[in-house]
């Protein structure tokens, strides 16, 4: 299943001299883009000519059926080979609106008159009915929505490549830290030890030979608890477990194998998990190595989160 990016822009034009009654009639040709961004869910926007506004609901059916999340926006046009100049009207036509216009002002003293524009557009070319649009308006959408499927699945792609090198950073990152660890609470036994080296040999300056034994074991012991509880202190043991955990199941997910509904919203719960992880490993630092190996975490994590963002 292709990974799909919420990015995306196609456009597309269909004419219709050829399903026009009249072959000597202006050539009419219906114009269409859709452009997408990310959101949270399915936001469509439609932007068309009074033409073709009865046909929305069935573009919002076709949308519907493909896109599950994303802003959309879906612009119509209608455009008449005529209309790239401005045709004269004729004294019969003129003569009829002027007629026109003064029975209304019959009935309606207060109506306003027409204007230039608006005498210009009741003399133009009409546009062809519904019926004669329908059809070519409805093969348009599909073929432009397959274009915008095309153009965000190729997006996807690449976000998914982008998101797998930074996983991998991440394994890295998780694989060093795992012999870090042990050589802390080592070296933090061997200070330990030092201190308490210290102290006996202090104790038995001040207190005498006789004194040295019970001073000895209870430095020890205090010596011993105190390296225990720093050992758990920084034990990240099941913070690198579910690190790991969370990285290979997003390289499952990013797999083109893989069938996921709602990829987008999984992939944003899984992030928010590792930076929970990192956030975790990072509070339990002891060493400037395992700082820096934190905030390198955190800065491919953000990396990883702004990506997910763009994934349906």
């Amino acid at each position: 299943m292709p990974i799909y990016s919420m990015t995306g822009y196609a456009s597309g034009q269909s004419s219709l001299q050829s399903v026009l009654e009249n072959p000597s009639s202006p050539t009419i040709r219906l114009g269409l883009e859709i452009r997408s961004v990310n959101s949270r869910f399915l936001d469509l926007t439609f932007k068309l000519p009074d033409e073709l506004r009865e046909f929305e609901p069935a573009m919002r059916e076709l949308l519907s059926a493909q896109l599950k999340r994303g802003k959309v926006e879906v612009k119509a046009s209608v455009v008449s080979s005529d209309s790239s100049g401005v045709s004269e009207p004729s004294a019969k036509l003129l003569q009829r609106l002027s007629s026109v216009e003064d029975n209304i002002r019959v009935w309606l003293p207060k109506a306003t008159p027409l204007s230039i524009s608006e005498v210009l557009r009741l003399s133009s070319p009409t546009t062809p009915a519904a019926a004669v649009l329908g059809a070519p308006l409805n093969e348009l959408v599909k073929a432009t929505l397959n274009d915008l499927l095309s153009a965000r699945s190729k997006e996807g792609a690449r976000l998914a490549v982008s998101m797998l090198e930074r996983i991998a950073q991440l394994k890295a990152l998780t694989t060093k830290v795992t012999p870090i660890v042990p050589q802390l609470v080592e070296q933090q036994r061997l200070k330990f030890l030092e201190r308490w080296r210290e102290a006996l040999g202090l104790g038995q300056k001040e207190a005498g030979a006789g004194v040295s034994g019970s001073l000895s074991e209870a430095a020890q012991d205090r010596a011993l608890t105190e390296a225990a509880n720093f050992a758990i202190r920084i034990d990240v043991a099941e913070e690198l477990t579910r690190l790991s955990s969370h990285l290979s199941e997003i390289e499952q997910l990013l797999s083109p194998k893989k069938t996921t509904e709602s990829l987008g919203k999984r992939l944003d719960f899984l992030i928010q998990e590792l930076h929970r992880e990192a956030n975790t490993l990072g509070s339990k630092s002891t060493s400037l190595e395992l700082t820096r190996i934190g905030v390198d975490m955190k800065v491919l994590i953000e990396q990883l989160r702004e990506q997910v963002q763009n994934i349906e």
